[in-house]
């Protein structure tokens, strides 16, 4: 198995998107326990890396917003690249996956929202969304979150994504999850039940 393993179109690809440094690498690299391009460099990756276990694909998407050293020109190109991979690959991937640091979003979504403008982050997920993917909110870095403020944090990201609160309805959509601590058990648990939904239970041992 190679990191950079191209897909094929019986395979059950999972596809990370999100912001650069949200954690997306490291999300991929806690579920598959492969290495892959982990830094501290905003916009390390740059195209998208694949993990292959036997027909189960996970995807790390090129992250979006800012990137160190890439040009606005070149971030727009890379947008692009993210909207094409997901429309040529529409029909492999079962699972697409908005991926959004807690303690950050929402400040980044009122502060898009006071300019008048949309974020990426949203205009993907509900990209996603438009193409019946029935995309998971994946929220990193709960540890940064105390405990009491957890379910209002959450309630305000989902709102902002177009959901109604409370989060806690969204379950089988949303996963409130540490990687820094080890903790992905709400993002793992919703795999598997796509997983299953989707009778492809030998893939279940990947997970």
């Amino acid at each position: 198995m190679k990191p950079t393993a191209v897909p094929k179109n019986n395979d059950f690809e999972i596809v990370f998107a999100g912001r650069s440094n949200v954690g997306k690498s490291s999300i991929v690299k806690a579920l598959s326990g492969r290495k892959v391009k982990v830094g501290k460099r905003p916009g390390v990756t740059l195209k998208p890396t694949h993990v292959k276990k036997g027909e189960l694909v996970i995807t790390d998407l090129p992250g979006f917003g800012f990137m160190n050293g890439v040009k606005e020109r070149k971030q727009d190109i890379v947008k692009d690249k993210i909207v094409r991979y997901i429309e040529e690959g529409n029909q492999r991937i079962n699972i697409a996956a908005i991926v959004v640091d807690a303690g950050s979003f929402v400040e980044v979504v009122d502060r898009w929202d006071q300019r008048g403008e949309l974020p990426i982050d949203i205009e993907i997920f509900d990209f996603f969304t438009e193409m019946d993917l029935e995309p998971l909110i994946v929220v990193n870095k709960m540890d940064k979150i105390r405990e009491e403020d957890k379910d209002r944090v959450l309630d305000a990201i989902i709102e902002r994504l177009g959901l109604f609160p409370p989060w806690r309805q969204w379950i089988d959509r949303v996963a409130p999850i540490s990687v820094k601590k080890g903790d992905l058990q709400a993002l793992n648990s919703i795999i598997r039940k796509r997983i299953h939904s989707a009778k492809r239970d030998s893939l279940l041992k990947y997970i």
